[in-house]
């Protein structure tokens, strides 16, 4: 099991997997109405067609260079070679091998045919990120790595288990597609158990209702900050990634920093909390916060968010300024978060208003979103790391899936309930949060101006499901001093970022109030983000250290710590990491 803080190779592609998480824009649509339906055609390819049956002369050009690229193919002179990081064909037998080194190339000359008569075609953006969507998968899946009789490490497998790899192949091909969400499986469902393998920190459930659980953790030091700390996770997902194996928790880095730290643990719901919307889960996430409050017998507290849930806390945090409570919150840390959703990139493509009409109404009739639906859409947005890689490994090689704790974590899948699907729609459609006013939270007109709190935000550089570009936008949303982190990794693994990892490091840029123009309505960082990124500094080492400083110095000081968890009314009543967590 990889569960150490050091990554070797090995585990970094693990991550890179990993970091494939929910994009809000396509869960919200194709994991409702299933992501198959992409591969219909449809006006987007139908005016690909017509764009290259206008240009005879361009498909001509092309198919006169792939088939002299074939020629030097056949004759052995051909100098095509797959990109270095490419590790479909790592295996020494596709350069050796003289049949399967013509294989590639030839297929290696095809892809580039369809990536340029894509560019030939001269789509508007929205045509040519669904139309790319549908010809790179199909040129995914049709890698000569994929098949089973060229594969070499296929092949190497079948030989030497005397054909029992092709027997275990086949039952564990049978055992995915019994049942959703029919993709191959990226690790067991035995590789861990939470409690014992993860989410081990010690703590206990203070708090129980119906949506959730609230964990405080015990202290691991004999004076603590003041001010405790709130870690909203997202509704899609559970909170353990937040307290992974020992040596990969920031929760359990922060208590060992002397922060007194709680967690929520949302419910996995199901058709009968189909009603609970965004208001139901900011009130949680209030109530949550008053708890923990009277624990510690302070006015204040933090909170540290991620993704979905730091969406709606930021929108809980305008509630707080609309009913004069903002000072209660201390401070806010907004991980891998969009709150200006304007649409970039293929996840936004695949979007559009009556895509998204459609997947309410599928949501709705369920009662629920299912995740491994959700599992399916996301397996289908990188093919190669998510499907193509695993069908190898497990169907060709006849091998398990390594046993890998994120890969573990993004396996356990949740459910979201309708109303909150078609909350998170209306939300996204309208790109209610870059605008003030336009969304509410408990009534309360969302003004993210007027949340004058300092805040940390954290994006990963390599996130292509939550680009930092957007998460940047956030430093000009808020209105109080933004510290904006970019970290080296991913969507996920930027989050997973423990200190002795010796490859960590991240990127800051300075933000003081004293530089925001008199009226103060924007934050002090520059508005382009590239401005930013070349006047950001890097610093070796895990932004979670930084964060726990930054984290300090807004805790309220220092106190010696309480004898025991909970208090009158808060008893604990069951050990971290609680009930709902295991429900499945």
């Amino acid at each position: 099991m990889t569960s150490a803080a050091g990554q070797t190779g090995a585990d970094r592609d693990f991550a890179d997997v990993a970091d494939a998480t929910p994009a809000l824009d396509l869960l919200l649509s194709d994991a409702a109405l299933g992501v198959l339906r992409r591969f219909r055609p449809d006006s987007s390819m139908l005016r690909f067609g017509l764009q290259l049956a206008s240009q005879p002369g361009a498909v001509a050009r092309r198919s006169a260079a792939l088939a002299a690229e074939l020629r030097q193919i056949a004759a052995g002179t051909s100098a095509l070679s797959p990109a270095p990081r490419d590790r479909r064909f790592a295996d020494q037998a596709w350069t050796e091998s003289a049949i399967l080194k013509r294989i590639l190339q030839a297929y290696l000359a095809a892809s580039e045919l369809a990536e340029g008569l894509l560019a030939d075609a001269d789509l508007d953006w929205r045509d040519g990120e669904r139309v790319g969507f549908i010809v790179r998968n199909i040129v995914d899946a049709v890698a000569p790595s994929n098949i089973p009789l060229l594969n070499p490490a296929g092949l190497k497998a079948l030989i030497d288990t005397g054909g029992l790899s092709a027997i275990r192949g086949l039952r564990a091909m049978a055992t995915d597609l019994a049942e959703p969400p029919r993709i191959p499986s990226m690790v067991a469902p035995d590789a861990f158990e939470l409690g014992r393998d993860l989410a081990v920190t010690p703590g206990a459930v203070v708090r129980r209702t119906d949506i959730c659980e609230l964990i405080q953790y015990e202290p691991a030091t004999a004076r603590v900050h003041k001010f405790p700390l709130l870690l909203v996770p997202p509704m899609i997902n559970k909170f353990y990634i937040c307290d992974l194996a020992p040596g990969r928790s920031l929760i359990e880095y922060l208590v060992s920093q002397g922060h007194q730290v709680f967690a929520i643990s949302w419910r996995n719901p199901d058709a009968r909390h189909r009603d609970w919307g965004l208001d139901a889960y900011g009130q949680a996430i209030i109530d949550s916060m008053q708890a923990a409050r009277t624990i510690c017998g302070t006015g204040k507290i933090s909170i540290c968010a991620l993704c979905s849930g730091g969406i709606v806390s930021s929108m809980v945090a305008a509630h707080l300024n609309d009913t004069g409570r903002l000072r209660e919150l201390a401070s806010l840390n907004l991980g891998v978060t969009v709150l200006d959703q304007t649409q970039e990139g293929t996840t936004a493509a695949l979007v559009d208003e009556r895509t998204a009409r459609l997947a309410i109404a599928a949501s709705q009739a369920r009662g629920y979103l299912d995740g491994r639906s959700l599992a399916e859409v996301f397996a289908w947005l990188r093919p190669n790391d998510l499907i193509w890689s695993y069908w190898v490994n497990n169907y060709l090689q006849g091998r398990p899936p390594p046993a890998f704790d994120i890969l573990y974590w993004n396996a356990d899948t949740t459910r979201m309930p309708a109303a909150l699907h078609k909350d998170f729609i209306e939300l996204v459609l309208a790109r209610a949060l870059a605008k003030p006013g336009a969304a509410t939270m408990l009534g309360s007109p969302v003004d993210l101006v007027a949340v004058d709190t300092d805040a940390y935000v954290v994006a990963g550089i390599a996130d292509h499901l939550c680009p930092w570009q957007s998460c940047y936008r956030t430093t000009q949303l808020l209105g109080g001093d933004v510290r904006f982190v970019l970290s080296t990794s991913g969507h996920i693994a930027s989050m997973v970022n423990p200190p002795d990892n010796p490859k960590a490091r991240f990127q800051v840029g300075p933000a003081h109030r004293a530089d925001r123009p008199a009226d103060g309505a924007r934050p002090a960082s520059p508005p382009d983000p590239k401005e930013w990124l070349a006047a950001a500094e890097t610093i070796q080492g895990s932004w979670w250290t930084d964060y726990s400083s930054w984290l300090a110095e807004r805790s309220g000081g220092m106190k010696q710590r309480r004898a025991r968890l909970g208090s009158p009314g808060f008893e604990p009543m069951e050990p971290a990491p609680g009930l709902y967590v295991l429900d499945r």
